[in-house]
């Protein structure tokens, strides 16, 4: 189901283009011959502009993970085409200007934490592709400052919490100046990471693409795919998402708290919004009717 307008544009005006994207996994037994081929994306049409925050919401086993391996060649099309800034993920001529164009912040940032310094590990990318050395220490002081982690530069990453090592491995990413940034399921993804990613997207025009199974993670983000069985089944701004509450269950998914909150005050009658994004728009909106009952009164 489409809700709103496709984000279909102009290739050009787009970060990430995907067109009829599939991937197919092969199970093989021990003569290597194929027994089993599983399709994760099957024919996916997604379009990110420049500066926009995308999410990709989707449950367990849906192919938003799969479709994140894509955004920087971890994963090549089996059918269909992706281009990321223009570039063909398919050519692997590609592969390092794609990396240093669309950044991954991991589900897990243990995983790309390697230095046993903060200040260490957020230069290692840049050091990596010949940033020379003074610009490096800029980019990693900026960077941290960014996050709000300059006063950890010194720290050892295994001392920081789950959502700290977060921030790390995003400024990290930014030390290498990508020109978007891809979070794949993060498992610490606290207000303040939140803040830090919505605050690069606003003020940085960083391109954000959030993948994730946590509605209240999605609120702020300027459009929504929905997938399920490796297919887009969804997509519209949060708010036109949320307000199908009974279709998204199809899909193993939940609506926030908040908005189910105001989904049931409006089956007792109260005129209520079905698409309350937010605690504060529901005490808005509560605060505005009990003031009309009271001038009826």
């Amino acid at each position: 189901m489409k809700i709103g307008k496709s984000k279909v544009g102009d290739s050009m005006e787009n970060m990430i283009e995907a067109k009829g994207l599939v991937h197919e996994y092969s199970r093989r037994d021990e003569n290597g011959e194929i027994t089993e081929i599983k399709r994760a994306l099957d024919g996916v049409d997604i379009q990110v502009k420049a500066g926009d925050f995308i999410a990709v919401l989707g449950a367990n086993g849906s192919g938003k993970s799969t479709f994140a391996k894509h955004l920087n060649a971890l994963l090549i099309p089996t059918e269909g085409t992706l281009f990321v800034n223009g570039m063909d993920t398919s050519d692997y001529n590609n592969d390092l200007k794609i990396r240093q164009t669309a950044g991954m912040v991991f589900q897990n940032p243990d995983n790309q934490i390697i230095s046993n310094v903060v200040e260490e590990d957020v230069g290692f990318g840049p050091e990596n592709v010949g940033v020379p050395t003074e610009e490096i220490w800029q980019r990693v002081e900026k960077s941290l400052k960014t996050v709000g982690m300059y006063s950890y530069r010194k720290s050892s990453p295994n001392h920081l919490s789950g959502g700290q090592k977060q921030r790390i491995a995003i400024a990290g990413i930014m030390a290498m100046k990508p020109k978007c940034i891809i979070l794949d399921e993060p498992t610490a993804m606290l207000d303040p990471v939140i803040d830090t990613i919505t605050e690069l997207n606003k003020k940085e025009g960083i391109t954000v693409i959030l993948i994730t199974h946590y509605m209240e993670e999605v609120v702020g983000a300027d459009y929504v795919y929905v997938m399920s069985d490796g297919k887009v089944q969804m997509q519209g701004k949060p708010r036109q998402i949320f307000a199908n509450a009974e279709e998204l269950e199809q899909y193993r998914l939940t609506i926030p708290e908040i908005t189910k909150i105001a989904l049931e005050l409006n089956k007792k009658g109260m005129n209520i919004p079905k698409d309350i994004l937010s605690a504060e728009e529901l005490v808005d909106y509560l605060s505005n009717l009990l003031t009309v009952l009271k001038k009826i009164d």
